[in-house]
């Protein structure tokens, strides 16, 4: 018998990282699945066993500025994309009002690092979405479009097939397929 897993990689990881810290004991608040303020001064004991117990799971903490900036960047996109009713106006306003940084250093840091815009990292990660959604609910194009504030749902369909080179409805046809193949 074949299972198929679905998860929420944000509960998961948020799980993952709890159920760690607390069992160390450590006091902490935890920002998002890549931020975490630890509310107290570590004995080099509690760091090395923080850092043991992450690392056995491949875990790791990232010491560049850079690096880190980046992945904080990434996680407030995708946090806007799952909700975007927490948000309004533009995707630069938000980022720069979030992290406290003007979106020009953001951008640049960013493109630097990644070879690509936050813009297009957007476009992205909305299209993996809308991938997510056609695979995983029953949602009309018109409820996804609206979900994530698309204008409508001919520029939903435009961007998916520029950016994957499928519409959205040969996309779903062909996983519905698979997905019949393996059962």
């Amino acid at each position: 018998m074949t299972f198929f897993v679905k998860y929420d990689f944000n509960t998961l990881c948020k799980t993952f990282l709890e159920t760690h810290l607390n069992a160390l004991g450590i006091s902490y608040t935890l920002h998002s699945i890549n931020e975490i303020s630890i509310e107290e001064e570590l004995s080099h004991e509690k760091q090395a066993a923080l850092i043991d117990a992450l690392k056995k799971c491949g875990v790791g903490i990232e010491t560049d500025k850079k690096s880190t900036l980046v992945d904080r960047i990434k996680n407030v996109v995708d946090g806007m994309l799952r909700d975007s009713s927490q948000t309004s106006g533009t995707l630069s306003t938000y980022l720069s009002e979030t992290l406290h940084y003007s979106y020009a250093h953001l951008s640049a840091v960013f493109s630097e690092s990644t070879y690509t815009s936050i813009e297009n990292y957007a476009i992205l990660r909305r299209v993996d979405l809308v991938k997510e959604y056609l695979c995983n609910t029953d949602l009309t194009l018109t409820e996804i479009a609206f979900k994530l504030d698309y204008s409508s749902v001919a520029h939903l369909s435009g961007q998916f097939k520029k950016t994957t080179g499928l519409t959205p409805s040969a996309f779903k046809r062909i996983m519905n397929k698979k997905q019949t193949q393996n059962t």
